[in-house]
């Protein structure tokens, strides 16, 4: 049983209590990303897009992943606010076990697929040696991020957000100082380059996820054992899945989608991808308040739905809207006007800073839809409606943001900008669509607990 002060989430915690944290962790996530493009950026031009291309399948893994990440986020948060604090250990346990079986299968098969993911990505042959060596390492790593993952996630749901900025700190120092150990200073003479970055990128993962574990021991969170699993809760795992699955897989088709919208742009040439590859690094600027905002919105939702308070929970949601919106719509303008000159931090291509500069355009439309899908999906996803997602998801990816990002920017010629059109369309017709969802209160009756009881 959990021996600990329970931090107590509801109606009247403030938002930025929870997303402050989260905010700035989500910053020092950027800028560890930022750091890897600038790094290399120096380094060989060709490693930027490489690198770019082997994220776009890492992300990938990291949605697999969150299948039970995810699941334990909603449980957690919904069996906190039920005051069912009997049952926690076992969640954890179940958790993290399961994540790490799942982290070192899909690590394996990652790198058995190398070869067919080049392929598939249509890689150009000065990249496809950078992008293999990446995915080797920090694919071959992949199971230290979920156990990451699951852990944040516990920790969160119970009130810890600044753990994951602490954390977060310490691998971005801890990445930098192995960046230009590798690159510039004095293991420079083994010519890793990238290797060398995706090094320094595992060590400080498997350094953050041992940091998250003592944290959980030392506030005395909980305890992780494998007798919590005797009998093993295969109901339990049974109902994780069946939360997890259509969560992941909402995430999983848009990450598909991209990738494929990224093999037409890597048949653009490589400026067209080291474009897109920096215009993401300043775009996820645009898009990390609105995040930590529906990311600390999801926590109090859960928490609000399972203390059986649906009314308090709708009406946060809209609130957590009015504030997010107005300021990523700021973020997104700002990086429009003044990407002509913060893109020479990476470049001086000229050819490269024009088709960035039509990117960051459209990408105001693009944050617009993102803010409105992050905020109710979340809220969505809390409340335990997470099929909805999943079908809307699937429907305006492939049947809005493909066929429209495909019509514009290679049938019509408009280039990289026009494969951002097609996720503008995507993201904004799906936002609207989520939030009238939300709206109609549809959502109502599928809490994971119901007055404080297991279903």
């Amino acid at each position: 049983m959990n021996t600990k002060k329970n931090v107590v989430i509801n109606e009247n915690t403030p938002l930025l209590i929870l997303a402050g944290p989260m905010f700035l962790e989500l910053l020092l996530n950027t800028m560890l990303n930022n750091v890897d493009t600038l790094m290399l950026s120096h380094y060989d031009e060709y490693a930027v897009g490489a690198v770019g291309n082997a994220n776009t399948i890492m992300f990938m893994m990291n949605i697999l992943f969150n299948v039970i990440a995810t699941a334990t986020s909603v449980v957690v948060a919904q069996y906190l606010g039920a005051r069912l604090y009997d049952s926690m250990n076992m969640i954890y346990t179940l958790a993290v076990a399961v994540n790490l079986v799942i982290g070192i299968a899909l690590s394996t098969l990652f790198c058995i697929l190398n070869p067919f993911i080049m392929n598939f990505l249509n890689v150009s042959s000065q990249m496809r040696p950078y992008s293999m060596i990446y995915i080797y390492i920090v694919g071959g790593g992949g199971f230290i991020s979920a156990v990451f993952n699951v852990m944040l996630q516990i920790l969160r749901c119970n009130g810890y957000t600044r753990i994951g900025m602490w954390v977060t700190l310490a691998i971005n120092l801890i990445n930098i100082g192995g960046n230009y150990l590798f690159l510039y200073g004095p293991l420079s003479g083994l010519k890793m380059g990238v290797a060398g970055v995706a090094i320094s990128t595992v060590a400080a993962r498997l350094l953050a996820v041992t940091a998250l574990v003592a944290f959980f021991y030392i506030t005395k969170t909980g305890r992780l054992s494998l007798r919590y699993l005797s009998p093993f809760p295969g109901k339990l795992l049974v109902k994780m899945i069946r939360i997890g699955l259509p969560s992941a897989g909402e995430n999983l088709t848009y990450n598909l989608y991209q990738t494929t919208l990224l093999s037409f742009v890597n048949a653009m040439g490589n400026d067209a991808v080291n474009a897109r590859a920096y215009c993401n690094s300043l775009i996820s600027f645009a898009m990390i308040f609105s995040n930590a905002c529906a990311m600390a919105t999801q926590i109090i939702t859960g928490h609000l739905v399972g203390a059986d308070k649906p009314d308090e929970a709708y009406r946060r949601v809209f609130k957590t809207l009015r504030t997010s919106m107005p300021i990523t719509i700021a973020l997104a303008s700002f990086n429009a006007l003044f990407c002509r000159y913060t893109l020479h931090f990476f470049t001086d291509n000229q050819n490269i800073i024009l088709l960035g500069q039509m990117i960051m355009v459209v990408d105001i439309f693009v944050e617009t839809g993102r803010c409105l899908n992050m905020t109710f999906v979340s809220s969505l996803k809390a409340a335990g409606a997470y099929v909805f997602p999943l079908v809307m998801g699937i429907i305006c990816n492939w049947g809005l943001g493909l066929t429209t990002g495909y019509m514009v920017g290679v049938v019509l010629g408009a280039g990289v900008a026009g494969i951002f059109v097609g996720t503008a369309t995507d993201e904004i017709i799906r936002g609207l669509i989520v939030m009238y969802y939300w709206y109609k209160k549809k959502w109502l009756g599928k809490s994971v607990v119901d007055n404080g009881k297991q279903l």
